[in-house]
């Protein structure tokens, strides 16, 4: 009985390790079933005619310094843009000068009747006369007092009533300089003792005319606004741009600026930070910086947009790939397709940093030498969408 006993008592304990070990046997089958479609979801095999389509690549390690970007504006340089206007009272008379020309410094833009110069030339006239008649009066004067026929009061009268006419005279000479008349021009006025209301207004600076707002006949008044004329140095121009304020402390004045504008894809104009906004927009969050940039043919117009580059560090060693090879997933997850046979992609999340000059900077990831998929990663992409249907 005790025999029968224990020999019901081992046929039980194999019975129990068997299920266990079929047990254990099958859970390996289903994790090896499971492993086995997961490798299947990130990975795409090619035919041979879909791998002549696809170009594969080789990660790279290359210098690359850390950019910023932002968005902006050209402008005019406003620190040598002049407008110009009459400091007097005066109706236009002639216009030399229209909106496009170039110009030079101290050339004629347009002339104007004013009634302030005839009045100062006719003043200066009117000195000149009484500052000779004094000259004489004083040299007649001293001329009888040193024979003793006259008094002495009337030698220091002339000599008073000189003083007097001389600095009238030097005030009237003053007044025609402040507007513009040369030596040479007074001189002539006090000979012929002709009066010409005519006042030339000369352009202060070298540059291009950018406005004008003036015409025949115009009556002028200093001061009102817009003014008749508008002149601009266009060698140079601003370049605006609203920065995050994330990216503040990278920005320094004199920090060397990259722009590009929609009308010159292939072009990069060189510049520099010139001003630095003094407060962040509380409704954005970003702040305006403006740089200045060089424009030796005036190719850009104001208002153009523009793309801000800014390099806010040293070029350091980086793993690059081209940008195609990367895909932004629906889950916004950056990845690759790695390969080594260039039949079979598998998916490969990474990290970027940037991207410049085509090239995306990879941070995690991939290695040195890895083999990836260039053009055609995102019909990889698409593939493996359809093979998890």
């Amino acid at each position: 009985m005790r025999l029968a006993g224990m020999l019901l008592a081992g046929a039980l304990n194999a019975a129990i390790c068997g299920c266990q070990q079929a047990a254990s046997e099958d859970n390996a089958a289903i994790a090896g079933a499971n492993s086995a479609k997961r490798s299947g979801l990130d990975s795409v095999t090619l035919s041979d005619q879909q791998m002549t389509q696809m170009k594969v690549v080789v990660a790279q390690t290359t210098s690359m310094a850390p950019q910023r970007e932002a968005t902006g504006y050209i402008d005019f340089n406003q620190d040598r843009t002049v407008p110009v206007s009459p400091a007097w009272t005066g109706r236009i008379r002639e216009i030399l000068a229209k909106a496009g020309d170039d110009v030079q410094k101290g050339q004629v833009l347009f002339t104007i009747d004013s009634p302030d110069l005839v009045s100062a030339e006719s003043s200066l006239i009117s000195a000149a006369g009484v500052a000779a008649l004094s000259a004489k009066a004083l040299e007649r004067a001293q001329s009888m007092n040193a024979v003793e026929a006259n008094p002495q009061k009337d030698l220091e009268q002339a000599a008073s009533d000189h003083q007097t006419a001389e600095a009238n005279y030097k005030a009237a000479r003053d007044a025609l300089r402040i507007f513009g008349k040369t030596e040479g021009e007074m001189d002539r006025v006090i000979a012929t003792r002709k009066v010409n209301g005519e006042l030339a207004i000369t352009s202060p600076i070298q540059g291009r005319v950018t406005a004008r707002n003036a015409a025949p006949g115009m009556l002028l008044q200093p001061g009102n606004a817009p003014a008749p004329f508008t002149v601009a140095d266009v060698s140079t121009k601003w370049m605006v741009a609203n920065v995050s304020e994330y990216d503040f402390p990278l920005l320094q004045i004199k920090q060397a600026v990259k722009v590009s504008v929609l009308a010159y894809p292939q072009r990069m104009f060189t510049g520099a930070i010139e001003n630095i906004a003094a407060a962040v927009d509380p409704s954005t969050h970003r702040i305006a910086i403006r740089s200045e940039v060089r424009d030796p043919h005036n190719e850009l117009r104001p208002q153009m947009l523009a793309s801000f580059l800014i390099h806010t560090g040293p070029a350091l060693p980086s793993i690059v790939v081209p940008a195609n090879s990367v895909v932004r997933e629906g889950d916004g997850t950056m990845t690759v397709f790695v390969t080594q046979d260039g039949r079979r992609f598998f998916r490969r999340v990474v990290k970027i940093s940037q991207e410049q000059d085509g090239l995306a900077q990879i941070t995690e990831g991939l290695a040195t030498g890895d083999k990836v998929a260039g053009e055609g990663a995102l019909f990889l992409s698409n593939a493996l969408a359809l093979q998890a249907r």
